[in-house]
């Protein structure tokens, strides 16, 4: 006769704590926290002690959008890019020759694909922007205060950290990241971040000044040649969208479309003269590397060009044809590093195009909401992308873990705030 009240009780009790603005707040913090020092997890506790994580973090999420379910609105939750992409990567495991590695992947990727949509569902855009930077504050302090470890007090690496403690040297250093780049593009989607919770005011002048002089510090300690590159172009995207802002909303179609075209302009200027720009940037060693991998890639392509070879997210060196890509001298590789072969080697042309599909539309809704509305927290999105898919030209990390969920949550935002229907329309969008 008791245990009907006790479980009501109990039902209540657990409703009241996924409803939480509290505990909305803390798993989202938790799902970022996971997805972005996921590596590091894995060194310290494996990947059981990972996915048990994921699991259970992926279960609450659930729990809160199911309380919630009353209200969503479920026709612009999900994109429907977004569904066939996802769609495509599942049915690839229907002609992968290595799929149980497959349906591991698959699952990887549809964990922080539900962790993303989640965070879009139980958030807004300000919330997630603060969790964001919650997150990337204290892995950059971890990974300086590891580096200053490393380097300055034992003088000497932690190899199952993968910290090489060259702070001495003022870099490049690493972090709990696992290189250079990495570490580099989480500082510099750090500073985007830490910017706009400056300009925002959503955290106190001294935490936002703190925040932006530790994150410009590791993308500069980080040495790396592609985060310079994407440096200037998010620089550049700043000052574009600075200066749309601030035109009447019939002038600003015009400009779109000569910012598009300038664009496009640039894009073909750098490819003719990438020798000299490679110079600048010093990354004749990472490139060279990068060409002889894609060139391996670029052959087995040929073999399932349509369908490509199966999803598997990261790179199995122990299955065929992984073993293949090592190139003596280097690690093994464990993605393509480059975010649009590796789509194109994993799910063929079918889906490149897909792909390709998503992250037009993804750009397209961000960009142009970042330019109407006057909340300078919408310009987050928008640069984040910017970050994330010019770096995806020499990293896959745009396929995986905090990559992958940053972007499902932008797209998932982006398709809330403004359908495609009225993506072009010239009135601007209410606030």
């Amino acid at each position: 006769m008791t245990s009907l009240p006790a479980s009501g009780a109990a039902m209540a009790i657990a409703r009241a704590v996924l409803e939480s603005p509290r505990f909305a707040h803390a798993t989202t913090v938790a799902a970022i926290g996971v997805a972005v020092g996921s590596q590091f997890l894995v060194r310290l506790i494996g990947w059981a002690g990972l996915v048990g994580m994921l699991t259970a973090l992926v279960v609450l999420m659930a729990g809160m959008a199911f309380v919630r379910r009353s209200e969503i609105r479920w026709l612009s939750l999900l994109p429907v890019s977004l569904l066939v992409f996802v769609g495509w990567t599942c049915l690839s495991i229907l002609w992968s020759p290595y799929r149980s590695a497959t349906a591991g992947g698959l699952a990887y990727l549809l964990a922080f694909t539900a962790l993303g949509i989640g965070i879009a569902l139980v958030r807004d855009t300000i919330q997630i922007v603060r969790a964001f930077g919650d997150v990337f504050r204290a892995v950059l302090v971890v990974s300086i205060a590891l580096e200053i470890f490393a380097g300055l007090l034992i003088d000497s690496p932690i190899p199952f950290l993968e910290v090489q403690g060259d702070l001495d040297t003022l870099g490049p250093i690493q972090g709990i990241m696992g290189s250079r780049n990495q570490l580099g593009l989480l500082a510099l989607l750090a500073v985007i971040t830490f910017g706009t919770e400056f300009r925002t005011r959503s955290v106190s002048r001294g935490v936002g000044i703190g925040s932006l002089v530790l994150g410009i510090a590791g993308v500069l300690l980080s040495r790396s040649p592609v985060i310079s590159a994407v440096f200037l172009v998010v620089a550049l995207a700043v000052v574009a969208l600075y200066l749309l802002r601030r035109l009447t909303p019939e002038r600003r179609t015009i400009w779109q479309l000569a910012l598009l075209a300038a664009a496009a302009v640039l894009a073909i200027a750098a490819w003719i003269v990438r020798a000299p720009l490679i110079a600048l940037f010093s990354a004749n060693s990472e490139l060279s590397y990068r060409l002889t991998l894609w060139r391996g890639i670029l052959n087995l392509i040929t073999q399932n060009p349509l369908e490509g070879w199966g999803w598997v997210g990261y790179w199995r060196p122990d299955i065929m044809p992984f073993p293949i890509f090592a190139i003596s001298g280097e690690r093994e590789p464990t993605s393509a590093v480059n975010a649009y072969l590796d789509v194109w080697f994993q799910l063929g042309f079918v889906g490149l195009v897909i792909f390709l599909g998503l992250v037009l539309l993804t750009f397209t809704r961000s960009w142009l909401l970042a330019g109407r509305r006057r909340s300078t927290v919408f310009a987050w999105p928008a640069l984040m992308l910017v970050a994330l898919l010019v770096t995806s030209l020499t990293e896959s990390s745009l396929l995986v873990e905090y990559g992958w969920l940053l972007f499902v949550v932008c797209t998932v935002k982006a398709a809330q705030e403004l359908s495609w229907r009225g993506a072009f329309a010239n009135s601007d969008v209410p606030d």
